[in-house]
């Protein structure tokens, strides 16, 4: 251990070698991993290295992520002890007791591919495409919600013990888009076609949720359904997957980048209580969102139909309400205003996309705009977020920071004398991201100085 001696004259260094049990120093005697000094973006296809990235990639199926090994039963059988210490390794495909956790992903096209597993530990969210035909919609497994919990998943690898897939909540999309949340959860609703001109109950989106433990064993097993209703003017079908791993007594907290924000990621936001720190909720729905748009634009029927917002990008939303002569000013501003706010709208906004809630002061409070429109009757008619945002960290590959977000509200006089028998008045609500960065300047190094001292006799006898 190095120190510095300040009470001797001058001030010296001294050296001594102490031997200590469990110390509280971290030490990294050598560095390895070279992807581990710096944050590597993703590898985008271009034409120089499609025939790399082909060769990397080829085959029946892979993951999102190139950490997925599929080699699970050599990978068990090299392992000392095995059987004895048996547990899932990140990447690993999640075994079930017909082969593994099937989670579609679309390959080289935006087809569906039923043969991608998921990997242990691996959060996915991907979309793909099918062609189907509506006469026979019932006979396509991919479309039923038992192709996805009629089998059970294995503890661990090469385990007894299985671990049911349970079903969490389903939801009933119509053909307008609106949802419904069903009471139970315990009911079984499979593929019907009608007069082969409409599908009922097809599987739009899946939503695995895993709970592990620390030795690497999973515990638990949910499943999050959306079944809609489709008819031939929405195909080819889009389904969404997604899965996500929560470690027991622990709570989830999707991040959105590591450090900064990637693109097309929620925001993350929360509240924050006096005296406390702040609480996030797990699901995006209950973060920062906004108004989201309908095909029948009407202002009632969207009320809490929420889009989370997404970093980079920009939208637009809106609806359409009808007032008559009678309509009350103050509960039409209030219903409005709930409309493009929603019933929770958070007070803060993370500064970067893996941002504590423990650290306060990595979030942004959102600050609010009023228009300054003076008449009888305010109808909140717009509603506008701006999120300035600049590029923060290294010059090589620097990362997204918000800065600051603002909410502003703008309001539309309204003379209670034209409205008139009926009247529709427009109702928006829009997301724009800023990039305050200032342009990026390489710095250097000063250059040395030469701290000369001559003798205090140098010029003598000149002087």
């Amino acid at each position: 251990m190095y120190s510095i001696n300040v009470e001797a004259h001058p001030p010296e260094r001294t050296f001594k070698l102490v031997d200590q049990n469990n110390p509280s120093i971290f030490c990294i005697h050598s560095t390895n991993y070279k992807q581990a000094l710096s944050f590597i973006p993703p590898e985008v296809p271009t034409s120089q290295n499609f025939d790399n990235l082909l060769k990397r990639f080829e085959g029946i199926s892979f993951s999102a992520e190139s950490d997925v090994r599929l080699n699970t039963e050599s990978d068990v059988q090299n392992s000392s002890g095995a059987n004895e210490t048996a547990r899932y390794e990140y990447g690993v495909p999640i075994q079930t007791a017909d082969g593994f956790l099937r989670l579609p992903a679309p390959l080289v096209s935006s087809q569906c591919s039923d043969a991608n597993p998921a990997g242990f530990l691996v959060n996915q969210a991907v979309k793909c495409s099918r062609m189907i035909n509506m006469g026979n919609c019932s006979t396509i497994q991919a479309l039923s919600m038992l192709f996805y919990t009629n089998s059970s998943i294995l503890a661990v690898p090469k385990s007894s013990q299985m671990v049911n897939i349970t079903v969490q909540t389903i939801t009933i999309q119509s053909l307008n888009g609106t949802r419904t949340l069903l009471k139970s959860s315990s009911v079984l609703l499979l593929p019907m076609s009608l007069d082969g001109q409409m599908c009922i109950n097809v599987v739009l989106e899946v939503s695995y949720s895993i709970t592990y433990t620390d030795a690497g064993e999973i515990i638990h097993a949910a499943v999050y359904f959306v079944l809609g209703t489709i008819n031939n003017a929405m195909l080819p079908l889009q389904q969404s997957f997604k899965i996500s791993f929560t470690q027991v007594k622990t709570k989830p907290v999707p991040l959105s980048g590591n450090p900064g924000y990637g693109i097309g990621l929620p925001l993350r936001a929360g509240f924050k209580p006096p005296g406390s720190g702040i609480i996030q909720s797990s699901n995006i729905y209950d973060q920062l969102t906004i108004l989201q748009s309908s095909s029948n634009q009407d202002c009632l029927a969207v009320e809490g139909v929420r889009t989370p917002v997404l970093f980079g990008y920009n939208t637009i939303s809106g609806c359409k309400l009808r007032i008559t002569a009678n309509t009350d000013c103050q509960l039409l501003a209030s219903i409005i205003l709930n409309v493009l706010k929603g019933q929770h709208f958070p007070e803060y906004v993370a500064s970067f996309g893996n941002s504590q809630a423990q650290d306060v002061l990595d979030w942004v409070p959102i600050t609010y705009v009023q228009s300054s429109e003076q008449g009888l009757c305010q109808i909140p008619v717009s509603f506008e977020i701006e999120v300035k945002w600049t590029k923060y960290g290294s010059l090589v590959n620097p990362q997204a920071k918000i800065m600051n977000v603002s909410a502003m509200v703008i309001t539309a006089a309204l003379a209670q004398s034209n409205f008139g028998s009926e009247r529709t008045i427009q109702i928006a609500s829009s997301v724009t991201f800023v990039d305050v960065s200032t342009p990026a300047e390489p710095g250097y190094k000063a250059k040395p100085t030469i701290d000369a001292k001559l003798p205090f006799d140098f010029f003598f006898p000149f002087i």
